[in-house]
């Protein structure tokens, strides 16, 4: 694996005296979609807020560019070239299209503003078609991309989603997840938290299983669709996987202790 952009190295975080992650690592490098994945509850939103500074760790590192990013402020992070896409929340409903992305670019040199929200038009024909829709008439996949779109307009690195395809028809689930495919040619490292667990192994280069707080499962995202027991135990038993019976790892897979 290459030098990692992102790592997060056990981490512990939670709420109160509500313990959520138990000592929690990854990792993501240039270019490279990481999927986690997991039963509700078990801190995978959690995780990208605790990236994202949103929530304070009680123990553990982040680290982004070589550098402890652990508790920085999610603004600071945003300047850095790491920003994040909450499930909810992500857009200003009453502001059009372009109200948000201009709103998304000031943390770039002014100089900078206008050609980075003319890059996300050029990227979404839909949201340049429509930059003077306010945003609360979108559809979901629609809205979905302008969340994205105000996201990237800051030109980051590397971009956290959380649930991207959550509450979306199958159409607009198939318009996503064509543009984090070409987001990641872009260069950026995508780390998302996603409920399809099945569609986000297969556009995974690697992909993490959190269980109970802790990494229950990793390896890349075909070796975790071709696994028997996380088949079974966490994309309900359909997928590629092949029809063995075994419940040995297939090679690549690492089963943290």
């Amino acid at each position: 694996m290459s030098k990692p952009l992102l790592e997060v190295v056990d981490l512990e975080a939670g709420y109160g005296e509500a313990l959520v992650l138990r000592g929690v690592s990854l990792a993501a490098t240039v270019a490279e979609v990481v999927a986690i994945i997991g039963p509700n509850g078990a801190g995978k939103s959690t995780l990208l807020k605790v990236i994202y500074g949103l929530v304070r760790p009680t123990a553990g590192r982040v680290r982004y560019e070589d550098d402890d990013v652990t508790g920085v402020r999610a603004e600071q992070l945003t300047r850095l070239g790491l920003n994040y896409v909450p499930q909810l929340a992500n857009v200003f409903p009453s502001l059009s299209i372009a109200e948000n992305l201009a709103i998304g670019g000031v943390s770039l040199p002014r100089a900078e503003r206008r050609s980075a929200v003319a890059d996300m038009y050029a990227q979404f024909p839909l949201l340049a078609q429509r930059r003077r829709q306010r945003a609360g008439t979108l559809s979901g996949g629609q809205r979905k991309l302008l969340a994205i779109a105000r996201a990237l307009v800051t030109r980051p690195r590397a971009l956290l989603l959380d649930e991207p395809s959550a509450g979306l028809s199958p159409q607009a689930v198939e318009l996503v997840f064509k543009q984090l495919a070409q987001i990641k040619e872009r260069g950026i490292a995508l780390v998302m938290v996603e409920q399809n667990a099945i569609r986000a192994l297969t556009l995974a280069d690697r992909g993490y299983v959190l269980d109970m707080g802790r990494n229950a499962y990793e390896g890349t995202g075909n070796e975790l669709l071709r696994d028997p027991k996380v088949t079974e135990l966490y994309l309900g038993g359909s997928t590629i996987a092949s029809s063995s019976t075994s419940t040995s790892a297939p090679s690549g897979i690492r089963r943290p202790t």
